[in-house]
């Protein structure tokens, strides 16, 4: 009895230290283009392109990108490279015995990542949005990288050949909580070498690359939201029917 309240404690103390990790770094709005499926179609294509190579989607199938508009052939011709059917799970290649020799840890499935990054400081899609905008190099770090949003992320920058590298500039301040200590406050970031894009043009991609997921959490979300209108339509519909022949019977009594 007594474990099981030591660990109901633990549990409970867990979202506030998750929250709390995720606050240290202001997170940008993230755009909404749930329903641009344009964006969504250049999101899955990203998403195959430079994250599946290591992550995985293990609870979403190609062939339900038919979802999002995309048929059966452009599937097959533009997201299906290693002799994956259309009906099969999105899943990389990598085993997880290479995966932690080469990262140090199993890179995380990625099917509900967006909803698992909602916190108090900003949803899912605000965080990865961040997240995917503020790598900057770091020689001190095995994979040469690191993150304002995830600071000693052992993810590499799979995008720096689209947005270039970037260094990240800081300067030296007295804790204002304790005077006898200095922090190292961030103050922007400095380019290095450019990418293929210019930074509007990465902010851009990152932008439908962050719908995808965010759609891939969800994929009957935009369904759900249009039931829900239909639903309260209804509802509205009925109150207001009960309501007059309410009136109309006491009508009659009275």
């Amino acid at each position: 009895m007594k474990l099981l309240k030591k660990i109901i404690a633990v549990l409970a103390f867990v979202p506030a230290l998750a929250m709390a990790a995720g606050a240290t770094f202001p997170l940008d709005r993230a755009p909404d283009r749930s329903t641009d499926m344009a964006a969504l179609q250049n999101g899955a294509k990203l998403f195959v392109n430079y994250c599946l190579n290591c992550h995985s989607a293990s609870a979403m199938r190609y062939n339900r990108l038919k979802d999002i508009g995309l048929t059966d052939d452009q599937i097959k011709q533009n997201l299906l490279f290693t002799g994956e059917k259309v009906g099969d799970l999105m899943k990389n290649t990598m085993s997880a015995k290479d995966a932690k020799t080469w990262f140090g840890a199993v890179p995380p499935d990625l099917s509900v990542i967006a909803r698992a990054r909602a916190s108090e400081a900003g949803s899912g899609a605000d965080w990865l949005y961040t997240y995917l905008r503020t790598y900057y190099k770091d020689d001190s770090r095995p994979t040469g990288w690191n993150n304002m949003v995830f600071p000693n992320v052992g993810m590499p920058h799979a995008l720096w050949e689209l947005q270039g590298v970037r260094d990240a500039k800081f300067v030296e301040e007295k804790d204002p909580h304790d005077a006898s200590k200095t922090i190292h406050k961030f103050v922007g970031f400095e380019k290095v070498t450019d990418g293929s894009l210019d930074q509007a043009a990465y902010d851009n991609q990152v932008g439908d690359l962050v719908a995808y997921l965010q759609w891939m959490g969800e994929p009957a979300q935009n369904t759900r939201k249009r039931l829900g209108v239909v639903v309260l339509i209804f509802m509205a519909l009925l109150a207001t029917l009960a309501w007059r022949l309410n009136a109309s019977y006491w009508k009659e009594v009275k």
